[in-house]
Parts: structure tokens; sequence; C-alpha cells
């Protein structure tokens, strides 16, 4: 499959276990799976290796629809999953979560290293404006786990 790859990196204030077990709760990714003017995000997840997931964006303006199925999912340290969105014309793109531990934060806490690796973005996609909203996506996740 062609296409572009998309990666985004954070450190997150948790441990790999809270961050993976963040991609698998659909009322917390309400929170924060919220990019760019996304106002509402509706989440129903089946959170084992063939299950799938619909998630829906909303702003004022658009509504995006994304669906895929999990490939891989090795808690607590790697997700993989396909990404059909209707943003990218409904192509199947593949979405790869990495944990990795970084030690004690300045606060004491543990820390860990998510990266986010998005392949098979169609070439007529921003792959730059893609990566703004995982990064954004990222950010609310980080202040949801910060407390």
């Amino acid at each position: 499959m062609s296409g572009q790859t998309v990666q985004v990196k954070r450190v997150l204030p948790a441990s790999r276990e809270e961050v993976f077990d963040a991609w698998l709760d659909p009322e917390g990714m309400r929170e924060w799976m919220l990019p760019g003017t996304v106002k509402r995000c509706d989440v129903m997840l089946e959170p084992r290796v063939g299950g799938r997931f619909h998630i829906f964006m909303a702003s004022a303006r658009v509504e995006y629809v994304h669906s895929g199925e999990y490939r891989v999912l090795e808690r607590p340290s790697k997700l993989v999953f396909t990404w059909v969105s209707s943003r990218m014309a409904q192509q199947e793109t593949l979405v790869t979560v990495e944990l990795f531990e970084r030690g004690q934060g300045d606060g004491g806490g543990e820390q860990c290293e998510i990266v986010l690796t998005h392949e098979r973005v169609p070439l007529d996609h921003s792959g730059k404006g893609l990566g703004v909203g995982w990064k954004q996506m990222l950010d609310k996740l980080a202040q949801r786990l910060g407390g």
C-alpha cells in the first residue's frame, strides 16, 4: 500500500499501562479525541484483536466518521488498528501506537513516551494537518492523565 506516513511523539505524565488503557476507554476518549474545532466525540469500541471501533466527531460546521479494526493489542506496549475515515474518502490507513517507559518526571510520577505512526495516508491529504490533529489529541490526553 502506498501513501505518506505521519509520526507524532510525546512524553505523557502516566505509566504505559495507564496510557494503553486510555486508548481502550470510550468514556475517556470522548474527552481527549477532540482535534481542532471538534466539540463532540462519540466512541464505540470492541477492544479485542479483530474487534471494531467507531468514532464520530462533530464541530459546528463539519462531522467526521472514523472506523477500523484492532490488529494488535499488546498491553502495555503496542496497539495497531486500521483507520477508515470520511475525511480521507474512506481509504483504509494504519495506525500504530507504541509506548515506551521514560522514568520519573519532575513531580516524581511515572512517564511514558507515545510514538504514534499513521501510515498509508492518501497523498492528496495533508500529512501536516493530520499530524497537527494527532498532536492536539495527545496534548488533551496528557492533560487528562496529568489530572
